[in-house]
């Protein structure tokens, strides 16, 4: 009699692993088209954009968006935290930066002055940066627990900028020198 309800037990299981892992895959993080409009909603809503820099052969950028930005997006707990969206370096794409002007991702990548995939930004509407950048992953263990410590010191610098001086890590030390605006 165990083993008549080992197998479907077994089975169960097994077709709940398979569910869960088509659901993730079909949840993608948005690319990052046109930053302007995305800046306009982040303005709307009083959230904070978190722009992730990736390339397509990037095995870590791959990690961080199956084991971190997808449950991000599934979880459904960040949709009144922050704007999730990527930006890809090694594809030739075109993006619309914050000012309205179409650009190569890359030359944003300069702006920021990010040269390590993955990294990921927290900006205000304007693409000023609100919080410490993250640049790769090297603790998976501790990662998603920095993360979250970043977004929420990004969402208090627009929704709440009196917390900011008792919230500890993530914050900026020179949050003026990060970002340089686009030349004519």
């Amino acid at each position: 009699m165990k083993r008549a309800l080992y197998k479907p037990a077994v089975f169960g299981c097994a077709l709940l692993w398979l569910l869960a892992g088509s659901l993730q895959a079909e949840v993608r993080v948005p690319v990052a088209r046109d930053l302007q409009q995305e800046g306009s909603q982040a303005q709307t809503r009083q959230l904070p954009i978190m722009l992730t820099f990736s390339a397509d052969e990037c095995s870590y950028c791959e990690l961080l968006e199956e084991d971190f930005l997808q449950p991000m997006l599934l979880s459904g707990e960040y949709e009144d935290r922050v704007i999730i969206r990527k930006l890809i370096l090694d594809d030739g794409s075109s993006v619309s930066d914050f000012s309205g002007k179409a650009t190569e991702a890359t030359r944003i990548s300069d702006r920021y002055r990010v040269f390590v995939t993955p990294t990921i930004l927290f900006v205000d509407s304007k693409g000023r940066e609100l919080a410490e950048r993250i640049v790769g992953i090297n603790t998976p263990e501790l990662y998603g627990g920095y993360l979250d410590a970043c977004v929420d010191t990004a969402l208090a610098s627009i929704r709440n900028p009196a917390a900011l001086a008792n919230m500890h890590g993530c914050r900026l030390q020179h949050p003026a020198s990060s970002f340089r605006p686009a030349t004519p």
